[in-house]
């Protein structure tokens, strides 16, 4: 890794002849010489579990009123169940990522999805609240793998010139989830089903993912691979010289140590375009999971729907966004092709990637102005319902934009920097719906959005700041390899 010493059995030349490498660029091994079919697999069925992670974490909120009635529940302890759920994003990438690029990711997900289904089983007979949000807790901190691992895997089996058209699923599950989620629990909660239930479709979705895992996932961390190679040569020759460059990694707790806990914070540290990215992004994130507490308020409570109804206004928020993933794929990615025979045979440079975002950050900003605005109960619904819609044009083109950024700048290292841009980013997601309530209640819908529009206006220079000064920043970077 870039930031460790090498040992010196990688250093020697003497010795390099028996350091396995792939044999040669179409070694069918490497992950990226799979054929398609397979690579697109892997790369939709990833997306998969980061949508079945994202999914968990907002399906409660249409339950919340039962919870209440149930367990006589307060509404800040019925709120927690969500933000403590998002709270476990936190903890999971300091273990998950960086694990995943000393071991694998195979090993890795199946760990993390065995041990979340588990917990899915345990909030669905959970026999108080204080277990219920432990549960929530641990769920959330296993769910936190695909967040992270499932871009590295990307990173893994796509270059730079065609891992786009991949980032636009894997961009697109982290929203879609949460924007579904209430849909379901909400028609659940009028249908009259036990709260229990949703607890129970969230064990058989989790156990239908990890049986996938088990069956259909390979492994793509090219070092895993590598060693696996370096042992059939030794067993196939006899010469115990042939080693991988993981298994002469130093492999004792203080390395392990750095690892899990060290190198995605000191990148966030040490990266400042590392930093004002995770900043943005955080700041997006949250005000998702904000909009569980304000939707209640708009549309339940000043245009009196019931909450299968309150659910469906987080349509044109899914929608919004599955438009920003085909504005990628049909006219964002066709533009990035360009730039490929520009700068042949050299890769783009990283700032290519944020022209989305050019676009996206003030659509953003609009969408809480416009959301704001026309939330008097006067109005008709359709007007903040169809607001939404670029909230979530705006989300994805951000995402996808700075996802894509962030991978192609650490390509090496993508697992832990987004591990620790996760980790702050779900700080985020946990904390927003703690005050969203009381913000809308105190401000009123109009100027609590306004608010957040603000804010938004001010987040608008990030990208075209990076795109001025990125290629400076990067090489000054231990990190981000540059020409």
């Amino acid at each position: 890794m870039v930031d460790e010493e090498r040992p010196p059995e990688v250093l020697n030349e003497k010795l390099s002849q028996f350091l396995v490498h792939w044999d040669g660029p179409d070694d069918p091994e490497n992950p990226k010489n799979w054929s398609k079919l397979k690579r697109w697999y892997v790369t939709v069925f990833g997306s998969l579990l980061v949508f079945n992670a994202s999914f968990a974490s907002s399906a409660p909120s249409g339950i919340l009123p039962q919870l209440i009635v149930d367990w006589n529940m307060s509404t800040e302890i019925a709120t927690l169940l969500i933000a403590i759920f998002v709270l476990g994003y936190c903890v999971g990438p300091i273990f998950w990522a960086p694990l995943s690029e000393a071991v694998g990711r195979r090993p890795i997900f199946i760990i993390a999805f065995t041990l979340y289904t588990i917990f899915q089983v345990a909030c669905a007979v959970a026999p108080n609240t204080g277990a219920l949000i432990a549960f929530r807790f641990l769920g959330g901190l296993c769910a936190a793998c695909p967040l992270t691992n499932a871009g590295a895997i990307l990173a893994d089996m796509w270059d730079p010139d065609n891992r786009g058209r991949a980032i636009a699923f894997f961009a697109l599950a982290p929203f879609a989830g949460p924007a579904l989620g209430p849909i379901v629990s909400g028609y659940m909660t009028v249908a009259g089903v036990h709260w229990r239930w949703l607890f129970w479709v969230l064990t058989f979705f989790a156990a239908a993912c990890t049986i996938g895992i088990v069956f259909t996932v390979p492994e793509t961390f090219a070092p895993t691979l590598l060693t696996r190679k370096a042992r059939a040569l030794r067993k196939k020759t006899g010469d115990t010289r042939y080693f991988s460059a993981l298994e002469v990694m130093e492999k004792n707790p203080r390395r392990l140590a750095y690892l899990i806990f060290g190198r995605p914070f000191k990148m966030l540290i040490r990266e400042p375009m590392l930093f004002f990215i995770t900043l943005y992004m955080s700041f997006v994130y949250g005000c998702i999971y904000l909009l569980f507490e304000a939707f209640p308020i708009v549309f339940t409570l000043g245009h009196h729907m019931d909450e299968g109804t309150s659910g469906l206004m987080f349509l044109p928020l899914f929608l919004g966004g599955c438009t920003g993933a085909a504005s990628y794929l049909f006219l964002f990615n066709p533009r990035y092709e360009k730039h490929i025979e520009r700068f042949a045979p050299k890769a783009v440079p990283p700032e290519y990637r944020l022209e989305m975002a050019f676009i996206g950050a003030p659509i953003f900003a609009i969408g809480f102005f416009w959301f704001g605005w026309t939330s008097f109960p006067s109005i008709s619904f359709w007007s903040p319902m169809m607001a939404t819609s670029l909230l979530g044009l705006g989300v994805v083109l951000i995402f996808l934009s700075l996802f894509n950024y962030i991978i192609d700048a650490y390509l090496m290292v993508a697992a832990s920097a987004l591990a620790s841009s996760t980790i702050v980013r779900s700080l985020f997601g946990a904390a927003f719906p703690l005050f969203a309530t009381q913000m809308y209640n105190r401000l009123n819908p109009r100027w609590a959005s306004t608010l957040l529009g603000c804010l938004a206006v001010l987040m608008i220079p990030i990208p075209f700041v990076l795109r001025v000064w990125g290629a400076r920043l990067r090489r000054k970077s231990k990190y981000a390899p540059t020409d």
